[in-house]
C-alpha cells in the first residue's frame, strides 16, 4: 500500500492560478478531480495528502470538503492560512487539516519566513500539532534553514528544495540539504523532481544523484514519497514518477521502502 504525500487538485474555470501563467502549462490547464486522481494513481495508492495551490482560505475549505467526501482516499489536507495577519481561521479546527503551506518561492522577499509575525504564526501552528510544508527555491533556502532551527514544529520540505536539475545545479543545494537535515524537526519529500529536470528528455540517471543525496542526508525514516500530480503530467506523468521512485528505492530493504512509500507519511502527517 502506498501513501501519496503530495498531490493537487484544481479547476481553472472557477479560480485563477497565478503559477499557471504561460503556454508551457497548457497541458494541465483543466479541471482535475478525485476521480482523475484514482485513475492516475491506481489501486495501490490507498491514501493521499492534498496540498494547497493558491493563497486563499476558500481553497482550503473546498479541499477539506473534498477530503471528507473522498471515502478515505484523501486522508489529509495541507492548506493555506494567513501567516502574516494571523487572523482566526476555522479551517484550522478541521481534523483532516494536517498541515499548512505558503508559496514562499513566489515571495519577492527571500527572508519572508523570518518575519516576526510569520514565525509567531508558525509557532502557534506547531502548538496545534500541525506541520509546515516548506516550498522554497534557491533565494529563500537560507531563511528556510534558519526558521527550521528556530521554530519548534515539524517542517516538511517539498520537492527537495527544487534543485535546478535541468541546469545541473548541485552546489550549493547539496550542502544546504545536508545542513537542513541536521535539524531533527525536518523531513523531505521525494517529489517534484521530474519537473526540475528536462521535461521531455529526463532519464532516471539525471535525477538519481539528487534523490540519493536526500536519502543519505535525511535517512529512510525522514523521507516521503509524493507524486506532485498533476504537475508531473508535464514531465512523465504519474506512471513516470512511480517508475523513477521504484528505481531509486530498488536497493533498499522492504521495511525501508515501506517507510518511504507509506508509514512515514502516516506518522508525520498523523493520518488516520
Amino acid at each position: 500500500m502506498i501513501v501519496d504525500a503530495h498531490h493537487h487538485l484544481w479547476n481553472p474555470a472557477t479560480r485563477d492560478y497565478p503559477w499557471m501563467a504561460g503556454a508551457a502549462v497548457d497541458p494541465i490547464r483543466r479541471e482535475y478531480t478525485v476521480d482523475d486522481l484514482r485513475a492516475a494513481a491506481g489501486p495501490d495508492v490507498t491514501a493521499t495528502v492534498l496540498v494547497q495551490t493558491v493563497s486563499t482560505a476558500e481553497e482550503t475549505a473546498e479541499f477539506l470538503a473534498t477530503a471528507h467526501a473522498s471515502g478515505g482516499l484523501v486522508a489529509g489536507v495541507v492548506g493555506w492560512t494567513d501567516l502574516v495577519a494571523g487572523t482566526p481561521d476555522p479551517n484550522l479546527d478541521d481534523p483532516l487539516l494536517v498541515g499548512v503551506r505558503h508559496q514562499v518561492e513566489n515571495e519577492p522577499d527571500p527572508d519572508w519566513l523570518l518575519r516576526r509575525e510569520v514565525m509567531r504564526s508558525l509557532d502557534a501552528l506547531g502548538q496545534r500539532g500541525l506541520v509546515y510544508d516548506l516550498l522554497v527555491q534557491r533565494p529563500s533556502r537560507a531563511a528556510a534553514l534558519m526558521v527550521a532551527r528556530q521554530v519548534d514544529m515539524l517542517f516538511v520540505l517539498d520537492h527537495a528544495g527544487k534543485p535546478d536539475i535541468a541546469a545541473g545545479e548541485w552546489q550549493p543545494w547539496a550542502d544546504w540539504i545536508s545542513d537542513l537535515a541536521r535539524s531533527p524537526n525536518t523531513v523531505c519529500k521525494l517529489s517534484g523532481l521530474t519537473t526540475q529536470a528536462d521535461w521531455a528528455g529526463w532519464q532516471p540517471p539525471d535525477i538519481r544523484p539528487y534523490a540519493d543525496h536526500v536519502l543519505d542526508a535525511f535517512g529512510t525514516g525522514r523521507v516521503l514519497f509524493g507524486s506532485d500530480w498533476p504537475v508531473c503530467d508535464l514531465a512523465g506523468g504519474y506512471a513516470g514518477v512511480r517508475d523513477l521512485t521504484e528505481a531509486v528505492l530498488g536497493e533498499l530493504s522492504p521495511g525501508e521502502r515501506d517507510a518511504i512509500l507509506c508509514t512515514n507519511a502516516r506518522r508525520i502527517y498523523g493520518l488516520r
